[in-house]
């Protein structure tokens, strides 16, 4: 029997899969139980994301899939962003599709599943509400952590939605405005998930250095970060993702640079690098802000790993200020780059924007700023060579050992590759070998003990 079995896809960034892991320990305590192969489930549950285009089409892909091969004795539920953004038009694109449920309400995913198990008609069953500061205020109850577990590191949700302007972004409209998650809530997380053998958390949000504003705290992160250190002291790295262009404050900078648990790391998406473009994406646009501040953070770390995004291509980019951004990228020699095609979204203020550029304009664009930053990633890597560093374990296989340093987040940078075994989870100094242009090689160090006399 499979009357209590769900299978749950989650699609998307990180902050999704939190959501995904969140629901999933709301039905693991109300007495269902989590299994691999959808064919044994009676719940099949797809966490959608929205955000761009391709993004759109593996969910629907994904929904379709599911649908044409599920029999009568389940039900497919879309969950997340995707859902929330076209409502009853979801169903529409996906025959067979039993409910729909928003990204605003996951909390509710047991309470959905029952009414769709009640229900008399076949018709799908919608649960979109449009409230949204509920998001971030931990409804759910005692017991569930909003992270989201992999190996011996985790993510936290300290926040959801977003209350900043940027043209090119839905986030506003799917998630609605920014909710800081309590103080209290985030530090239980952590102190529960260092009991559960977790030795990174990596702190998320759509912008993490908005944390607070909406409870009425001023510059919040810096706070919350020193919470955390204080509280969970075992912690061996405390990593952050998504800050905003010109909220990476002082205060933040010396509660990195001073608090040891804390990695020397900064994530912080500029998405261009000339002031007219971002005027147009309606983002930060003092350049000089990011020259003094990026200064700042290095003098203050002089090992800090920065990584950021942009999008090339976006409505108006001339080639003068597509070269502008090489430029600064050249300038900043950033550790870490992310880069994004223009997506046209219809839902967002640039889909009404002059100058939409061709498909050719933005690949071309985009093997032209990659290839620049392949060869900064390089001299970056190579200047790691000889160093030793702490390396979180994460696998083995054919002979070789792959691992983190500080200046890797999980998926999206490299990896610190060893040849024999170490302990996976475990911390193990590493002193590197060899560079490539996103990896670095390495071998595991002995150190001696002190020899008394």
């Amino acid at each position: 029997m499979f009357l209590n079995k769900y299978y749950l896809l989650s699609l998307g960034c990180s902050k999704n899969t939190v959501d995904s892991d969140s629901m999933a320990q709301l039905l693991d305590r109300s007495g269902y139980w989590a299994v691999t192969d959808p064919g044994e489930a009676s719940i099949l549950i797809v966490n959608t994301c929205g955000f761009i285009g391709p993004a759109r089409e593996e969910s629907i892909r994904s929904l379709r899939e599911l649908a044409e091969s599920k029999s009568k004795h389940q039900m497919l539920i879309a969950a997340g962003c995707l859902s929330q953004l076209w409502g009853p038009k979801l169903a529409r694109e996906v025959p067979g599709l039993d409910g729909v449920i928003g990204t605003r309400r996951w909390m509710d995913i047991v309470e959905f599943v029952d009414r769709l198990r009640g229900r008399k008609h076949p018709e799908p069953l919608y649960h979109l509400p449009d409230e949204a500061r509920v998001v971030g205020a931990d409804p759910a109850g005692p017991g569930v952590v909003r992270a989201s577990v992999a190996g011996a590191s985790a993510y936290i949700k300290i926040a959801d939605g977003c209350r900043r302007p940027c043209a090119f972004c839905s986030i506003p409209l799917i998630k609605g405005t920014a909710v800081s998650r309590p103080p209290e809530s985030i530090i239980a997380d952590a102190r529960a998930l260092v009991k559960d053998g977790v030795r990174e958390v990596i702190l998320i949000a759509q912008d993490t250095t908005d944390y607070g504003h909406d409870l009425g705290i001023r510059d919040g992160l810096p706070g919350l970060l020193e919470s955390i250190c204080e509280a969970a002291p075992e912690l061996k790295w405390i990593r952050l993702m998504y800050a905003y262009p010109g909220a990476a404050s002082d205060r933040l900078i010396e509660v990195m640079a001073t608090r040891p648990q804390i990695c020397h790391y900064l994530d912080i998406p500029l998405q261009h690098g000339h002031p007219e473009t971002l005027k147009r994406m309606r983002r930060p646009a003092n350049i000089d802000w990011v020259y003094r501040t990026l200064g700042k953070l290095r003098a203050a770390m002089p090992d800090i790993a920065i990584r950021t995004t942009f999008i090339v291509g976006y409505p108006g980019e001339t080639e003068e200020e597509f070269e502008a951004l090489l430029r600064f990228v050249e300038d900043m020699q950033f550790d870490r780059v992310g880069c994004f095609k223009y997506s046209y979204e219809p839902t967002t203020e640039s889909a009404r924007a002059e100058g939409h550029l061709p498909q050719k304009v933005k690949d071309e664009r985009y093997d032209r700023l990659m290839a620049l930053q392949q060869h900064i990633a390089l001299a970056r890597n190579q200047a790691q060579v000889g160093k030793t560093l702490d390396v979180l374990i994460e696998g083995q296989g054919d002979g070789l050992t792959l691992g983190r340093s500080y200046r890797d987040a999980p998926e999206i940078d490299g990896m610190v590759i060893l040849e024999g075994e170490a302990p996976i989870g475990e911390f193990v100094p590493v002193k590197i070998t060899g560079a490539m242009t996103y990896d670095l090689t390495g071998a595991v160090e002995i150190r001696k003990a002190a020899v008394m006399v």
